[in-house]
């Protein structure tokens, strides 16, 4: 099972945070701090795998009975014990890391291929992607993921078909938005625009090969 999704940059900030399983909202933020660490700190020639010391903020949720976000589907939610043998698997794309908490039960080299899937998904969904969609249009990116892992379970990896999935929600969101007046993101990311950051364009569609 996937315990987590998560996206962060380089600087430690979070893009995407996705829970799957229980974790109490107090220690999220410090789940992925941890993580971040744990990453950020292993050299470039190291392996993308990394074991996660029990006790590291999920079993501790588990047992306060906390709920899991699982966008409502009434996803697994395994006992304490099961919580005790989760590791990170993850790629480092130009600003970003992705990172996947999973348990036995997933391949990390699978995982590694899903994490993959999921970049590739997003350079087709936003074209010439970079690190300010994902802020901006956080909303699509979660609606996209959801197309990919549900309740913690790989629903789909198919590239034509995820992007099928995500045009089709997509339009069902527009049609029901229709004469709302609602939108302006683009806006919103031009005037961030205006402030003077620098935005790296990650190119996801090249980062196969260069990737980690």
């Amino acid at each position: 099972m996937i315990h987590a999704v998560l996206i962060f940059n380089n600087a430690g900030k979070p893009r995407l945070t996705k829970f799957y399983s229980p974790s109490s909202p107090k220690t999220r933020s410090a789940i992925l701090q941890r993580i971040y660490t744990l990453v950020s700190a292993r050299d470039d020639s190291l392996c993308n795998f990394v074991e996660l010391p029990s006790g590291f903020g999920f079993s501790s949720a588990a047992d306060a009975g906390v709920e899991a976000d699982d966008g409502g589907l009434g996803g697994p939610t395994g006992a304490a014990s099961e919580m005790e043998d989760l590791r990170v698997v993850y790629r480092h794309y130009a600003t970003l890391y992705f990172a996947f908490v999973v348990d036995q039960s997933e391949s990390e080299l699978g995982i590694l291929d899903l994490i993959q899937v999921f970049v590739e998904s997003l350079d087709r969904c936003f074209e010439n992607v970079c690190e300010l969609d994902l802020i901006f249009h956080f909303d699509e990116v979660h609606t996209l993921l959801n197309c990919i892992i549900t309740g913690g379970l790989v629903l789909d990896t198919s590239l034509e078909s995820i992007q099928q999935t995500f045009r089709a929600q997509q339009q069902a969101k527009k049609a029901s938005q229709n004469g709302s007046g609602l939108g302006g993101i683009s806006g919103l990311k031009d005037a961030a625009g205006l402030l003077g950051g620098e935005w790296d364009r990650l190119g996801f569609a090249g980062l196969g090969r260069r990737g980690r």
